[in-house]
């Protein structure tokens, strides 16, 4: 006898188990309507490395647009060399508490920290 996928028998647990995903999912499910048109929405989509890795490719780009001299960095304590400068890049979406939350700053081999927060229609850039 061979079931069709609609035919597979379903045990009762994992009916309990999915009728529990279904309620509990609006809360991971949740559209910031804030974001709504922006065309950074699909940032909130990406897992936190990858909106890292975007945050310094927008910053490698804003700088080499604006002709500044860009290098890789010759160790892992910096992200890139700006005009020489080893620089760390941070990156953040708008939180929901209407703030930016730059994480895992660490006391490591950089002369400077480039802070760089998109929200839904700007952005905001700090150099320390």
């Amino acid at each position: 006898m061979t079931l069709l996928m609609s035919e597979k028998i379903v045990s009762t647990e994992f009916e309990l188990l999915a009728t529990a995903a279904n309620f509990i999912k609006p809360e991971f499910n949740k559209v910031d309507s804030i974001w709504t048109g922006s065309q950074f929405e699909w940032v909130l989509t990406l897992p936190s490395a990858s909106k890292g890795k975007l945050g310094k490719r927008l910053v490698y780009q804003s700088c080499a647009v604006k002709g500044l001299s860009i290098d890789s960095s010759p160790d892992s304590q910096a992200d890139m060399l700006i005009n020489g400068h080893r620089v760390e890049i941070k990156f953040s979406t708008l939180w929901e508490t209407g703030l930016y939350k730059f994480q895992q700053i660490r006391d490591q081999n950089y002369e400077y920290a480039v802070c760089l927060g998109i929200s839904p229609f700007d952005a905001h850039c700090w150099v320390s």
